[in-house]
């Protein structure tokens, strides 16, 4: 099955890596329109081959999506960072435009694709490809409740000093510093509230490092993380094309679920090999509806500064 990485930089080219290194698709394209930019990661990417032991064929083109035909999944993580001095509206503006031409190109070559989408806004992105894609619901999702339940487990994992494996956890809700929703309440240490082991501090602490933690890594690295997103890039993309049947957080189209319509946002749903199979709605405590509801409310905001 072929794969197309829309955007080579550090981002695309991580999703690329790790789709190629678990080995499970046929085929990954990367497409930049920067000249010749596509072509050398792939060439970088396909001489590991032999040494990290994958048969994934990595090709590289300079805005011919022709080349994409025939994707079952395209990762969009194309468009800028917001700059020194610029609105949202006008980075809105722009990454909008980026987004729409290039799901245009998708659909026109790949017409049943399923799109993931990693630019940002991200659940405002996800929104446009859904409002000017012409494509189902369930073949459009975003990305960002992977990435931001990846970084709670890791700093729950810090705050139990434990492994890794041994806790669950889950983020829902916007994919901002701001709107995220660390479930707190549902988070185990190997199926034991994690409540019973932090306080109520730790806990806050926890849930704070978690909504920060792409700025945080932004301070550190001087721009945006790019080894964990391509990571939980690839874990959806994996579910698809191997029909794990996965739960995973991610934005999607709602209609009536968790009390919102015509908005995307961060829930659990089961990912399979026609996307999005289900919406999975949990409970919730009171405090927790409240906060995904000023969640949607702030996106909602952002969403109108959309031009389409």
């Amino acid at each position: 099955m072929k794969v197309t990485v829309v955007g080579a930089g550090a981002v695309g080219a991580s999703c690329a890596e790790y789709i190629a290194m678990k080995d499970f698709a046929a085929e990954v394209v990367l497409v930049d329109i920067k000249e010749g930019f596509a072509e050398g990661k792939a060439m970088d990417l396909m001489q590991t081959a032999s040494l990290n032991g994958f048969d994934t064929k990595i090709t590289g083109t300079t805005g011919d999506y022709s080349k994409t035909a025939g994707s079952k999944v395209a990762v969009i993580t194309s468009g800028i960072p917001r700059k020194p001095g610029m609105t949202r509206e006008e980075l809105i503006g722009i990454n909008a435009g980026i987004v729409k031409d290039v799901t245009a190109n998708l659909v026109k070559h790949s017409p049943d694709v399923i799109i993931i989408v990693v630019s940002n806004p991200m659940d405002t992105m996800a929104y446009l490809v859904h409002k000017t894609s012409g494509l189902p619901k369930n073949q459009i999702i975003g990305m960002g409740g992977a990435l931001d339940s990846a970084r709670f487990k890791y700093r729950l994992a810090e705050a139990l000093e434990c492994p890794i494996s041994d806790v669950d956890g889950m983020v829902i809700a916007a994919h901002s510093d701001t709107g995220m929703l660390p479930l707190m309440s549902k988070a185990t240490r190997n199926g034991v509230p994690v409540t019973e082991f932090l306080n109520e501090e730790k806990q806050a602490y926890v849930e704070e490092e978690t909504k920060v933690g792409g700025a945080t890594l932004t301070k550190l690295l001087g721009t945006s993380a790019w080894y964990a997103p391509g990571a939980a890039v690839s874990v959806m993309v994996q579910a698809i094309l191997c029909d794990h049947k996965k739960m995973i957080p991610c934005s999607l189209m709602l209609d009536g679920e968790y009390g919102q319509s015509d908005i995307c946002l961060g829930v659990p749903a089961i990912i399979g090999a026609n996307g999005v199979e289900k919406i999975v709605e949990i409970s919730l405590t009171d405090a927790e509806k409240e906060k995904f509801a000023t969640a949607a409310k702030a996106v909602r905001e952002v969403n109108g500064d959309l031009k389409f």
